[in-house]
């Protein structure tokens, strides 16, 4: 055998070390796949923060500015509650008018959302109204006379909707008090974005940002106290809010307190 066909035969295979060079190289593009995914979804979340959340706050103290009363507030007889105009303490609107908000049970108080929207119960006036009437711009959302819904993907890539009404909550309720924007359809990774991009700190539990594991009625969502946010995406939750359609990611309720 000459010596060049042995050479040949010593030098067919990989050595450990080349082997070892592919792995390392492939992890480092799976690693930076992930990485793309996480700056991606990141990016997106900074959008719904800007292009969502922002606009909405940003639309609600501009009627303030403007109005010189909370939206859904008795412009006669000002209160600073959103959604006054509906409030009654079992027939006597005098106590309310006065201030006197003691006696007021959180099912008195209806919400302020979009005809049909669902998130929560006695919604009783279309929240786009008053903004149109005061000549304010909304927030684009998910579409024309759905300003109020915003569509996104989950880690999974499927469908979410985030979607707002406002609605003030009795002084002295476990997850805050005053006028507040609640927040259902935020990911649990969403939710944590937005509480540690307005409060500093992703807990749940305290600042302005808060969650809520109930959604149903204005009761519930006063009378639960604050949780943590769930650890990732895959947390079961038998609270109201939580689903799993399709393998979308289980949703969560945030309350967002307003400055007015």
């Amino acid at each position: 055998m000459r010596f060049d066909q042995v050479k040949r035969d010593r030098q067919q295979g990989y050595s450990l070390v080349e082997m070892s060079l592919v792995l390392v190289v492939i992890g480092l593009i799976l690693g930076a796949a992930s990485v793309g995914k996480d700056l991606q979804r990141n990016a997106e979340y900074k959008k719904i923060k800007q292009k969502f959340v922002d606009q909405w706050v940003q639309a609600y103290n501009q009627y303030y500015d403007r109005v010189g009363i909370v939206v859904g507030d008795n412009a006669t007889l000002p209160t600073q509650a959103v959604a006054r105009v509906a409030v009654t303490d079992a027939g006597d609107a005098a106590d309310l008018d006065s201030g006197a908000f003691s006696s007021v049970t959180q099912t008195n108080v209806p919400a302020l959302c979009t005809t049909g929207n669902g998130l929560v119960t006695g919604a009783t006036a279309d929240l786009r109204e008053f903004f149109d009437d005061a000549g304010i711009e909304l927030p684009p959302g998910r579409a024309a006379n759905t300003e109020d819904d915003y569509l996104y993907l989950d880690s999974n890539g499927n469908p979410q909707q985030a979607s707002v009404c406002f609605r003030w909550l009795v002084p002295g309720s476990l997850v805050g008090s005053g006028n507040t924007m609640i927040i259902s359809g935020l990911t649990p990774d969403l939710a944590k974005f937005l509480d540690n991009a307005i409060d500093g700190r992703a807990d749940g539990l305290t600042g302005r940002f808060r969650r809520s594991t109930k959604a149903a009625t204005a009761a519930d969502i006063a009378s639960t106290a604050p949780s943590q946010w769930p650890e990732g995406n895959d947390f079961n939750d038998a609270g109201a809010g939580a689903r799993t359609v399709d393998d979308q990611v289980q949703t969560v309720v945030a309350v967002y307190k307003m400055v007015q």
